[in-house]
């Protein structure tokens, strides 16, 4: 016999489609089905049934062998590792639960760490431009009842967030949006002709880089001001055309994405993304949303920012929180070579980092803390298998739109498998053992 649990929440990425059905065995220990997931949410459940998958922690040997040890051993390497490090730094938390986190955030301080998460690759400098200027934002309920001009800018959903066009932003039929995507104008800003971008009202194919120049003169336009023949490889007049479905509809968002928070103007972009969305509030109403990736990156900052006061790049190496990216965000500080020992957990540093700095990663004593055999874990001094969030174990994730969700455990781990926030609650309490913390 099998048994259907209903209302699974994904966690693969920031939009935790919360309508899975998972079909498991009577005794809840194999995950058999998946139903109404994307292609990559299905492969993230089953991979957790893989044959191969590495179930102890293994230590890395000096003829590059590597040596399965307990996870005593494990809390103890990395408790010692940490103890040890004059700057230590502690980078990810984004696939993980805010309850590791928390507990993570605690270690930090007690190992005055250098601390942060994968907004410093990604929607980091968004956050910086929200604290320069704040963000009218909303809720993606809001967006699937309401909005009737949607603007994609600099992302993929197609690709990147399968089921976010079908479940809030283009074809439900909401409240307000009974007839679905003849409710809505869509408008696609990207320079790559994209499976999003097929599907566009209109396609702004913005030159490489000039983002910043084709938000300005969206300003321009919106006010019936003079514009030069082109702007940013754009005729003014599709510029002007934009512009006025902009303004002509009741309720209206922008999705930003990589594309603008990674390319030549970084947070200026989002300064100016979110100066438009102001403009736009002159004539009707408007909101705006960083397209977040990873399933709780989201959930990263906000307890990052409970506990710091800040959401990403910190540095408890003085004992008290300092926040300046560029500084103290990880691949600088990799780069530099200023750091003595590594702990990642819920990312992928070695996939996706400068190889300058994957190794730096390396050459120091490391840890990495993953159910998943990664770049990173390859690099790293000890790996430790952990049970798969929102498969294998729950927790509390923030979506994209910062609404807090809890997941829920749909199958049981490996006999014997801690999870991330159990390993995390026994380095800390052997840390504070060896630092003579109450």
């Amino acid at each position: 016999m099998t048994k259907t649990i209903t209302d699974v929440i994904c966690p693969f990425c920031g939009t935790l489609c919360d309508d899975l059905e998972v079909v498991v065995s009577d005794d809840g220990k194999k995950l058999l089905e998946v139903y109404n997931s994307c292609v990559i949410g299905t492969e993230k459940f089953l991979h957790s049934q893989s044959p191969d998958r590495v179930t102890r922690p293994r230590m890395h040997q000096e003829d590059g062998s590597w040596k399965e040890v307990s996870y005593d051993e494990a809390v103890e390497y990395t408790a010692q590792m940490l103890a040890k490090a004059k700057k230590p730094l502690m980078f990810g938390w984004s696939s993980t639960n805010c309850e590791a986190q928390s507990v993570g955030n605690e270690i930090a301080e007690i190992s005055k760490s250098c601390c942060d998460n994968t907004a410093a690759t990604c929607h980091g400098t968004s956050l910086i431009a929200i604290q320069d200027i704040g963000l009218p934002s909303c809720t993606l309920g809001e967006v699937k009842n309401r909005a009737d001009r949607i603007i994609f800018w600099g992302c993929n959903p197609a690709h990147a967030h399968p089921r976010h066009m079908s479940r809030y932003s283009i074809f439900p039929r909401g409240f307000f949006t009974g007839k679905g995507q003849m409710s809505r104008k869509l408008i696609v800003v990207d320079p790559r002709v994209t499976d999003t971008a097929k599907m566009a009202d209109i396609h702004l194919q913005v030159e490489q880089g000039k983002d910043y120049e084709l938000l300005n003169a969206l300003r321009v336009a919106f006010k019936g001001e003079w514009l030069p023949d082109v702007v940013a490889g754009i005729p003014s007049e599709k510029i002007r055309e934009a512009a006025d479905v902009l303004k002509s509809g009741r309720f209206g968002i922008i999705f930003f994405g990589m594309g603008v928070t990674q390319s030549l103007g970084k947070n200026h972009n989002i300064d100016e993304a979110i100066a438009v969305t102001k403009d736009l509030n002159e004539y009707t109403k408007f909101s705006i949303m960083p397209m977040r990736g990873h399933y709780n990156v989201t959930g990263s900052g906000e307890v990052f920012a409970w506990q710091f006061g800040f959401p990403y790049a910190v540095d408890l190496t003085r004992g008290f929180a300092r926040y300046n990216p560029g500084d103290t965000s990880t691949i600088d500080l990799l780069a530099r070579g200023e750091i003595d020992a590594m702990f990642t957990i819920g990312s992928d540093p070695g996939a996706h980092f400068p190889i300058s700095a994957v190794k730096h990663i390396a050459a120091v004593p490391s840890v990495c803390v993953d159910p998943h055999l990664t770049p990173t874990s390859g690099v790293s001094k000890l790996h430790v298998p952990v049970a798969f969030n929102g498969v294998e174990c729950g927790g509390n994730c923030y979506r994209m739109d910062n609404v807090p969700i809890d997941c829920r455990k749909v199958v049981e781990p490996p006999e014997g498998m801690l999870t991330d926030e159990q390993f995390l609650i026994k380095v800390r309490d052997r840390l504070k053992q060896l630092k003579g913390v109450a």
